[in-house]
């Protein structure tokens, strides 16, 4: 079945670290994000589109840039989340370590709940690693 797909591709910076990881990534550190959210449709719209480009960018952006863009990322019970609380410093919580492959799964989550029909949620980490959420 003819399938079409659009994909808006979204920067921004986060910080984080991996509670009880073993490597390098048990360490405060931060990343040069990339997003790219991908919605897909059999039919096109009264516009000849599946959704456009803006409002991928009003819907999901506005949300990024608020919630998570220059802020650190951090599971819940993470001693450091407190510590930086108290300091003022912008901090975003996850009931679990806060993955690529987690962040992808809360914006695929978020681009859902604010009605884009997402199909697949792609996070760059970095240039070379990257974790992917389909629903």
């Amino acid at each position: 079945m003819p399938m079409y797909s659009v994909t808006k591709r979204i920067d921004f910076c986060y910080g984080h670290r991996l509670v009880g990881h073993d490597g390098v990534c048990k360490h405060l550190h931060g990343h040069n994000a990339i997003a790219e959210i991908e919605v897909r449709a059999d039919t096109l719209d009264s516009r000849d589109m599946v959704v456009d480009f803006g409002d991928i960018k009003r819907l999901v952006k506005e949300w990024i840039d608020r919630e998570l863009d220059h802020r650190m990322i951090l599971r819940h019970d993470d001693p450091v989340a407190e510590a930086l609380q108290a300091l003022g410093e912008p901090v975003y919580l996850l009931d679990s370590n806060p993955t690529a492959e987690r962040i992808a799964r809360l914006l695929f989550d978020v681009s859902r709940e604010r009605g884009l029909a997402v199909s697949r949620v792609t996070l760059w980490e970095t240039p070379s690693s990257w974790a992917t959420y389909a629903g």
